[in-house]
Formats: structure tokens, sequence, C-alpha cells
């Protein structure tokens, strides 16, 4: 593996990547409007996008917003879509396009991609393009937060605080005990429960880690079981009352910060890499993983 990957440089990148997505988000452009009833969809990491943008619509009074991983979208006209949203790095899994082409003429789609020289352009009826975000590795990192941060945007939030603690989350020191644990459970509540998701996700690609993800107010009923000394439990955002206490109780290492919970998103990113590198992995180029899910069509009969 290089002494630099495409991983450390790329997440690097990230507040100047938010920057623009946010300058983007907030100027007028296709990505749903106030009151209309929208589904957000996604494979692996950008399902895991969706679940929070929906989350963050929903709280925000904007409309009906239900995220579906691609390969399980429900959207029959009895559901009343007004909109899909797409997000899709590559422009190229199959499941995203065929969930596009499924809708088209029927309800308007707009996609959020990386790459503009791909089937999805043609396939969508609106594209929203972050060609400054896409990546070489196969491990995403600044794509996704970055389309996170141009829905934040989109939804009125002012995201220069969130780039300040992205900044702090690059610099922030590296606990050894993060990079030997045995295995790391990711709590979130409301939109933070995508991003604990994607947090597990990260740490599986890049490292083969042992980790899990729940709601935080589930994580007491059963699997808290697994908590241990030499094992973490990582929440995004606030903490359910008594979790933390309950935690420390089985021994494990508990940790939740105060920055904003996407740039804490970033810090796993990191622990990832790390962990990646003490294990002498390539995060760039995961076991059995490729940059894009293309499937074969299926036979004629």
């Amino acid at each position: 593996m290089s002494e630099t990957s495409y991983m450390e440089q790329e997440l690097h990148s990230q507040p100047e990547t938010w920057r623009e997505a946010a300058r983007i988000g907030a100027a007028d452009g296709p990505l749903p409007k106030a009151g209309q009833r929208v589904a957000v969809v996604g494979c692996g990491t950008s399902w895991f996008m969706a679940q929070s943008y929906a989350a963050l619509r929903e709280s925000a009074g904007l409309g009906v917003t239900d995220p579906f991983a691609a390969s399980e979208a429900f959207l029959g006209s009895d559901r009343g879509y007004d909109a899909v949203v797409a997000i899709t790095r590559s422009g190229t899994t199959t499941e995203v396009l065929r969930v596009l082409d499924s809708v088209k003429g029927r309800i308007p789609t707009v996609t959020i991609l990386g790459d503009t020289e791909t089937p999805a352009v043609a396939i969508s009826d609106e594209t929203v393009a972050l060609p400054f975000a896409d990546e070489k590795s196969v491990v995403q990192t600044r794509f996704a937060t970055t389309a996170l941060t141009l829905l934040r945007a989109h939804l009125g939030e002012d995201t220069s605080g969130a780039v300040t603690d992205a900044q702090e989350a690059l610099a922030a020191p590296m606990e050894q005990a993060w990079v030997d644990a045995e295995q790391f459970s990711f709590l979130g509540t409301g939109w933070t429960f995508g991003l604990a998701n994607e947090a597990a996700l990260k740490m599986r690609e890049a490292s083969q880690s042992w980790t899990e993800s729940y709601p935080a107010m589930e994580y007491r009923h059963g699997p808290i079981a697994i908590a241990a000394p030499g094992r973490v439990t990582w929440l995004f955002g606030q903490a359910p009352e008594g979790l933390e206490a309950d935690v420390v109780r089985t021994g494990a290492h508990f940790v939740r910060h105060a920055r904003d919970p996407l740039a804490d998103l970033v810090l796993v990113q990191r622990v990832a890499l790390e962990r990646a590198r003490a294990r002498g992995l390539d995060p760039d180029n995961p076991r059995s993983l490729t940059r894009s899910v293309m499937l074969d069509a299926p036979a004629a009969s």
C-alpha cells in the first residue's frame, strides 16, 4: 500500500468539498421543494446518506421523505411520490439505474452523482453533479459526506459550523484504543442513525473490522450484550439518558463528541484508515469490492 492512499487524500479534502456543495445546495436548483412527497434511493453508503437526508427533511417539516435501498424501493402510484432523489457516486450502479428507468415518465427524478459521463445522466430528468467530490478510492468518504452537505444546505441549514468541525476532526488526536479495539458498535438517533450505519460500513470495508450499528435507544434492547473491555461504543449526536453509564459499566470504551455528527464521521473515516494500515490492508482496494456494482442483465427466456 502506498504511503499516502487515495482514501487519505480524499477524506482530508472534505472541508473544501463541503463548502462548494453548500454553495450549490443553497442556490435554486432541481432538488425537491417543500411539501413534496419524496423517495430517496441509493445503495450502500448512498443509502445511508439517504436515511440521514430523509430524517432531516421530515424533522424540518418539509414533507414526507422515505429512504430506500434501491433494490427494495416501493415506488408504486399508490404511494403518491412527487419526486425521486437518487444518490450515486459512479452513476453506473445497476439497482439505481433500474429504479430511475422504472419511474421514468411517471415520477420526476433528480440524481446526485460524482461522474457525469455515466448512464444515470441520460435516465434522470435532472442531475446535480459533484465532480469535485468524485473519488479514486473504492471506499467512499468525501462523495457521501459532500452529497449530504449539499442536501443539508438545500434544507436551509447553515453548514459552516460543520465545515469548521470537520477541520478539527482532521487534526484531532488518534487514540490507540480505537486502532486496537476488537469491536465497534456505532449508534445514532434521527438523522445520525444513517451516519452510524455508514461508520460501521466504512470500518468493515477499509479494515475488515467487526462492526455493528443500531438506533441509540435500541442498543440496550439486546446489542449492549456485546459491549466489553477492548471494545468501543461510538455515539453520533445526543446520548439518551443513562446510556453512557450503562456502557461504561460493561467495561467498553464509550465515545461521543460535541462536534457536528457529520464531522465526527470524518474522524471515524480516519480511524478506519489507521486500522487498515495497522493490519497491512489497502483501503483503496478492499477485498471483494469494486467502485460500482454492475449486475449482469438477466438472460432472455
